[in-house]
């Protein structure tokens, strides 16, 4: 896998052992362009699988990145591949290796942009961004991004987030809230 723009465009990255579903570079160079500047924002990589998105908002410029993972046999993948962040830029990517429905309950940070990128075999997506509402865990103007099958069903709203764009790549859809 390679990374889609930034400083640290065209990098090759690992892709960890066991089960993943990386996302398509089409789909992440798309994401990112909606999304524009990152400078100088915080961003919030959840079921982050190789590292892929972090490492990308660093390269797109954003200040503060954190990834949760809860898959332990990708550890020593993650680390490394995010080590290109802090030995090529300066920044540090931090890295949380748990359950992203615990890390949600027990973070205390405010994020810019959150994406959620779960197994699709997942089900709970309405109660990830109700967790992310519920949690205050996205500052004013902030986006929260989920990556789901695109014949699963979202809602207009959660809470005090609304539907602001939804985005259709191949059999997956992404839907934007906003708060």
């Amino acid at each position: 896998m390679r990374i889609t723009g930034g400083e640290l465009k065209g990098r090759s990255i690992k892709c960890p052992s066991g089960i993943i579903r990386p996302a398509m570079d089409r789909m992440r160079e798309s994401l990112f362009a909606i999304l524009g500047d990152l400078s100088g924002k915080s961003f919030l990589d959840m079921f982050s699988g190789s590292g892929t998105i972090a490492i990308e908002a660093v390269s797109r410029g954003a200040s503060h990145v954190e990834l949760v993972e809860k898959d332990r046999i990708k550890i020593d993948v993650v680390l490394n591949n995010v080590s290109i962040t802090e030995k090529e830029m300066g920044q540090k990517i931090h890295c949380h290796f748990m359950a992203v429905e615990l890390f949600l309950k027990r973070c205390k940070n405010k994020f810019d942009i959150i994406f959620f990128d779960p197994p699709f075999p997942y089900r709970f997506h309405k109660e990830l961004i109700e967790l992310v509402a519920k949690g205050d865990l996205l500052n004013p103007g902030g986006v929260v991004l989920i990556h789901r099958p695109k014949e699963k069903e979202m809602p207009e709203s959660i809470l005090q987030l609304k539907l602001s764009d939804r985005r259709e790549y191949g059999r997956s859809t992404v839907d934007f809230y906003v708060k």
